[in-house]
């Protein structure tokens, strides 16, 4: 694994971001991941987290990957790559299965089988199974184990959040990425990959809530004692704030989209009468004073929306005003000033931004939010790679991706398939 190249490919709507990591040899003699290099480029063909034209985003993942292979001098042959949407589901299954063994000790191979009865039981029609992720075991009428193996029993049963997408949605990104001559390692689904990025375990075992605020759509991913607890995904995010003030101020997208970079704010309250803008100084045609706590108003308004659905959310699973490492903030949408406070406020939680803690050569980039999900995607795959699995379930990442039947078992007939149609 030493001096390998772990590669994370985050298609959104607004932008295609590439993260590069390294994998090298630390001074206790463990392998160690380190960022050498990240690309960002406009994402063409990607509506809410879809594929609205292959052509067009096959361009666009392509001259992203060319500025990735300048920067890090190597050709790159495979990525993890987040798929996103409301096309994916999360859902609770149960597996339950007898042991195998006369002795009545539950072996990896037992938990392979309990989660397979658990892929098995939660298989919808024209999906596929992207994770099934485990969150605890009951061996006869124990509850509540973590990790079964060695114990003894009779019966052994699973409790497991299943992953799954709808089949054309991710067939669609499939064959995208392999149109641009990359090969999929795995496909990740995005709120948890920005999770892996910007939380701690003591995070995860606390109970907290991960918040990526991307451009079309926002993900929600939560965890308690370690496991996910749930995870969606809401077709709103940072473009919508753009559009209230683009239809407010009665101006074009560009306008307001600059005007939004660049004095966008959340808190109404940190200007006065006196702070005004001139749009013609952000390309309208004609000059037009704009105080910017009004500006401030239109974001708040539409921020609170965004987390009043996840507070929503929340009420649905219990979990409201009950995590004690509160919410952490991540995407680009997230860097927004008064973000933070408008989350708190809602939310009824403690909240913060997420940053990677990962060493880099590029750190003005691999910090940035709006790189999280492609961070977090290199981090998934090292762990993965690594066997050690805080990606894909813990200490059963192994057993599971034999197991559970994920979407990458299925990815060698379908390369064939989709680069009979490369040119």
């Amino acid at each position: 694994m030493k001096g390998s190249l772990i590669t994370g490919l985050d298609i959104g709507s607004s932008a295609i971001r590439i993260a590069v990591g390294q994998v090298v040899m630390g001074v206790d003699r463990q392998p160690q991941l380190s960022l050498i290099g990240a690309a960002e480029t406009k994402s063409d063909g990607i509506s809410k987290a879809s594929i609205s034209s292959l052509e067009d985003a096959v361009s666009s993942i392509s001259s992203c990957l060319d500025q990735a292979e300048r920067m890090v001098g190597l050709p790159l042959q495979d990525a993890y790559v987040a798929v996103g949407g409301s096309q994916i589901t999360v859902q609770e299954a149960k597996g339950i299965i007898g042991v195998s063994r006369g002795d009545q000790e539950i072996r990896r191979e037992d938990v392979a089988r309990a989660l397979e009865a658990a892929r098995t039981y939660a298989q919808s029609p024209n999906y596929e199974i992207l994770h099934v992720l485990p969150v605890g075991f009951t061996v006869d009428s124990q509850k509540d184990i973590k990790d079964p193996i060695g114990m003894q029993g009779i019966r052994l049963e699973a409790n497991a959040r299943v992953i799954q997408g709808l089949s054309n949605h991710l067939r669609n990104i499939t064959k995208t990425v392999f149109r641009t001559n990359v090969d999929i390692s795995e496909l990740v689904y995005a709120p948890l990959a920005a999770a892996e990025a910007v939380i701690s375990k003591r995070q995860k075992e606390l109970g907290v809530c991960v918040i990526c605020l991307g451009a079309s759509t926002t993900g929600l991913a939560v965890y308690e004692n370690g496991e996910l607890l749930h995870a969606t995904t809401f077709l709103i995010g940072s473009d919508h704030v753009t559009a209230d003030i683009a239809i407010t101020l009665r101006t074009s997208i560009e306008v307001a989209e600059k005007l939004k970079r660049t004095s966008g704010h959340a808190n109404p309250a940190a200007f006065g009468k006196q702070d005004v803008v001139d749009l013609k100084e952000f390309g309208a045609e004609a000059e037009e004073a704009v105080q910017l706590s009004f500006i401030a108003e239109v974001v708040e308004a539409r921020l609170e929306e965004i987390f009043e659905k996840v507070e929503e959310e929340l009420k649905r699973i219990e979990r409201s005003g009950l995590l004690p490492a509160g919410a952490v903030l991540t995407g680009g949408g997230s860097k927004l000033p008064g973000v933070v406070e408008v989350a708190k406020r809602v939310l009824h939680l403690p909240a913060s931004m997420g940053v990677t803690s990962l060493e880099s050569s590029i750190p003005e980039l691999v910090k940035d939010p709006a790189f999280s999900t492609a961070v977090g995607l290199v981090q998934w795959g090292f762990e993965a790679e690594r066997g050690a699995g805080s990606a894909g379930g813990g200490v059963y990442s192994r057993s599971l991706k034999q197991a559970s039947g994920a979407f990458n078992k299925i990815s060698e007939p379908i390369k064939k398939i989709f680069k009979s149609f490369m040119p």
